[in-house]
């Protein structure tokens, strides 16, 4: 089977899939969402978080490998296979986090409040969610791939859904990188890291104080001006350390 086409159906589904379950993580678990309102978990507009559908073609690479370990013990084999898997797992959510806050200077996750968090952006705790989330790939879903992808060749309308569905991304990334755009040269005017869960959760808070209908997929909507929004929304600006 075409390995493009594997990582394709595993990056709109793992996109997907990881939106929902931050949905509901955020609605009822954030602490930042101490109001449990329902947010869009995501910067993009759309229901996809591409972290979650990268680290899926991810798992499905690392999953492939375990035929090559050496170890004689299976238990042990399939331990080490998951330790990787967070080991991994955790490097993206770390790279993609610095990225975000160094470059962007935006923080769109805060693991600050976790015991041993490493810059907000990875902690142990979720390092260990992510090798839970491996296990669960490995036992519930990498069985079936070939399977799935078989059947997914023998209906091109579920093709023409997936082609459809990286077209939309691509406008979507496209349009979220101007407005990322923005609110770095926002950040870096005014010497501030933009907390963008929080300012969401803000702005919505205001919307709702105002009568307005809010937009649920439209994650941020920019109705002043960006120094307006510091002086109005001081908790979603944090002065960055030098």
């Amino acid at each position: 089977m075409n390995t493009f086409l594997v990582l394709a159906f595993l990056f709109f589904i793992g996109s997907t899939f990881g939106w929902v379950l931050e949905l509901f993580y955020r609605r009822f678990f954030s602490r930042n969402n101490k109001e449990r309102k329902w947010i869009n978990p995501g910067f993009c507009t759309g229901p996809y978080l591409p972290l979650y559908g990268s680290g899926l073609c991810l798992l499905y690479l690392i999953a492939s490998t375990e035929k090559y370990y050496f170890l004689k013990s299976p238990l042990i084999n399939k331990l080490f296979l998951f330790f990787t898997m967070a080991v991994f797992m955790t490097l993206i959510e770390y790279i993609a986090g610095i990225i975000s806050v160094k470059y962007f200077k935006i923080k769109l996750w805060d693991y600050t409040e976790e015991w041993g968090n490493i810059q907000g952006v990875i902690c142990p705790k979720f390092s260990f969610f992510w090798s839970v989330l491996g296990a669960v790939y490995y036992f519930l879903v990498h069985p079936r791939i070939l399977e799935t992808l078989k059947w997914l060749s023998e209906n091109l309308a579920f093709s023409f859904v997936i082609g459809l569905f990286f077209g939309v991304f691509i406008i979507d990334l496209s349009s979220s990188a101007q407005l990322a755009m923005k609110l770095k040269k926002f950040s870096e005017e005014h010497d501030v890291i933009t907390k963008y869960e929080t300012l969401k959760l803000q702005l919505k808070q205001r919307r709702t104080e105002r009568l307005k209908k809010h937009q649920f997929f439209l994650p941020i909507i920019i109705e002043q001006s960006f120094y307006d929004l510091k002086i109005e929304f001081k908790e979603a600006f944090e002065h960055r350390k030098h």
